[in-house]
């Protein structure tokens, strides 16, 4: 493959003071060193609670889909409410939003989006989202790929569907969403019957045919697919809906010894999602740069002077994004009573009533 990655040390918990803005410089430091981890670099938690595999239980697949799309209305609402709080002058993320706003609004404007519609406040499903697959297929990092970590939106459901038929016997890792109702889930075509391969592909068929995996499992991911509002093709710079899941989730990856820095990031997009106004001085250290950006009419090879995020930054967490998602809560949990050392906590975030959860 041409594109090309940063390497960087593989320590995976940051310092709790760090620079929010990405340098070129003194990047190494930002870590605590290798020695200092000692054990906990390599343990490997077993998560009973949310990170761990769940005991075995009849799938109640109308619960499932009824809960996901009230989560799925609350945190669109949340991301309305932040973009509104954050569009102001002299806000370090306003810069985010405008950029994100005009693409949904164009693709709105000019029908390049599919259902479900409005695409705003998400990853939008775009008008040629399967010819983007299939050019995501034919790449020599797709083909020699034995698991493959795809994002659950709609978007990028032909992506897990070649992923599970092209053949060769692909690992499909897929997350469940907001990573709200579980962690991560592993499918591949012998699980799987030809009545039922399509309906794996979705948000509920993950839960229902796939297996739950928990930071324990001995996992490697060849190829990370996420999606994208926007990208930068000349430096593959890229933002998400908002939410920050794919930063968590290659984070996560990233802790389990999952991925490293040369693990290819592709994103599939519409052409009107390339853009060129994404200041790479402005991205913030966990966000996650694409090495391959694949549309319905070309391949990108970005060859990304990005460097990758190395794990978790849990001082960009807040509280309430703590309180989401039961995973984390236990990791850091863990952590702390393993190294003796208390993470730090990033600063609250005001969340609308729809979109907040009691912790469990």
């Amino acid at each position: 493959m041409d594109a090309s990655t940063i390497r960087l040390s593989s320590q995976l918990l940051p310092l709790p003071a760090i620079s929010l803005r990405r340098t070129a410089t003194h990047k190494h430091n930002r870590f605590l060193s290798a020695s200092s981890l000692g054990h906990v670099q390599t343990k490997r938690f077993n998560l009973e609670d949310g990170g761990g595999v769940p005991r075995a239980q009849k799938f109640d697949e109308a619960a499932f889909e009824a809960e996901r799309l009230r989560l799925d209305a609350a945190a669109r609402e949340s991301m309305a409410e932040s973009s509104k709080r954050d569009d102001v002058e002299g806000d370090p993320k306003a810069w985010k939003w405008v950029i994100r706003k005009r693409i949904w609004d164009l693709m709105e404007a000019r029908n390049f989006a599919q259902n479900p519609r409005p695409v705003h406040h998400r990853i939008p499903n775009f008008v040629g989202a399967a010819a983007a697959a299939q050019k995501m297929a034919q790449l020599e990092a797709f083909q020699g790929a034995q698991c493959v970590k795809v994002n659950p939106d709609s978007p990028q459901k032909q992506v897990r569907l070649l992923t599970l038929t092209g053949g060769g016997g692909k690992k499909l890792l897929t997350p469940q969403p907001r990573l709200r109702t579980g962690f991560f889930s592993v499918l591949n075509a012998s699980m799987l019957t030809p009545s039922t391969i399509h309906e794996a592909c979705t948000s509920v068929g993950v839960a229902k045919y796939g297996r739950p995996i928990g930071l324990d499992e001995k996992i490697k991911v060849d190829l990370i697919v996420i999606g994208s509002v926007a990208v930068d093709p000349k430096t593959g710079a890229r933002l998400g809906k908002g939410e920050g899941f794919a930063e968590l989730e290659y984070g996560m990856l990233r802790y389990m010894g999952a991925i490293h820095d040369s693990t290819p990031v592709v994103t599939s997009v519409h052409d009107c999602q390339l853009v060129d106004d994404i200041p790479m001085e402005k991205l913030l250290i966990h966000d996650v740069p694409v090495d391959i950006i694949c549309t319905p009419t070309q391949v990108i090879f970005t060859n990304t002077p990005i460097p990758k995020p190395q794990g978790i930054y849990w001082d960009k967490l807040s509280p309430e994004k703590l309180g989401q998602i039961r995973v984390l809560r236990d990791l850091k949990r863990r952590i702390q009573q393993e190294t003796g050392q208390v993470l730090p906590t990033g600063p609250s975030e005001k969340l609308p009533p729809t979109a907040s959860r009691r912790r469990r």
